[in-house]
């Protein structure tokens, strides 16, 4: 039986790193699913589990606690599972890269789809995503990571800072190849990093079962639809 249960859309986006946490940690989780989703959502705010407007919302059985907003859940995870350096200055830069990886996808989401992607939208965009490529690329370079070996925030096993940057990449670029070709552009040991703690095995069995379960969706949406637009047509 799973301890905790996750609210988040049948697609992977910013779930996907809650589930993703989970995984590497070796705890199980069901999913309240979509219908789930809209009943809480569309309820009293007295009823909820915890005070939320969206998704993911996690609930931690055990501890009979509730908490929404993605870098949220992530240091509740890190916290509660030990999955945090123990320095204070690495535990405050994985909850940067957290913040960071949600920003970059709300980014790429036009925030939410408030506007629609457009091709002369995109190629504005294209150096700010770089840049945002690079902020990782500076980040393990200046805690030694390599192409090679190391992790991001340079602990001896992969830590959430990896396990994040692992998910926001992969999961982007599996999806999107033109996105692939600017991270090896723009930082390529950050890619390399991406590629090896995607290949782990919780992870790789992770990403299988999003392949199978949401084929080839990210974020979902006329929002996914206009940046498929703009990258595959």
């Amino acid at each position: 039986m799973s301890d905790y249960v996750l609210y988040y859309w049948s697609v992977p986006f910013r779930g996907q790193f809650v589930r993703a946490v989970l995984a590497q940690a070796g705890r199980s989780w069901t999913e309240g699913g979509d219908e789930a989703i809209g009943k809480l959502m569309g309820g009293p705010v007295k009823d909820m589990p915890v005070p939320f407007m969206g998704p993911p919302l996690l609930i931690d059985k055990k501890a009979d606690f509730a908490i929404a907003e993605m870098p949220a859940i992530i240091l509740y995870l890190g916290e509660t599972l030990d999955l945090l350096p123990p320095a204070p200055a690495l535990r405050a830069m994985t909850l940067k890269i957290v913040a960071d990886a949600n920003d970059v996808i709300d980014e790429l989401t036009l925030n939410g789809g408030a506007q629609m992607w457009t091709k002369s939208r995109w190629e504005g965009f294209v150096p700010r995503l770089k840049k945002w490529m690079s902020l990782w690329e500076e980040t393990g370079r200046r805690h030694g990571l390599t192409a090679a070996s190391g992790h991001l925030l340079g602990e001896k096993a992969p830590g959430v800072a990896d396990v994040v940057t692992a998910v926001l990449w992969s999961t982007m670029t599996e999806r999107f190849p033109a996105i692939e070709a600017l991270l090896e552009e723009a930082a390529p040991t950050t890619a390399a990093l991406t590629r090896r703690i995607a290949a782990l095995p919780p992870l790789a069995k992770l990403a299988a079962k999003a392949r199978q379960d949401y084929g080839d969706a990210y974020c979902g949406g006329q929002i996914e639809a206009s940046l498929r637009k703009v990258l595959d047509g």
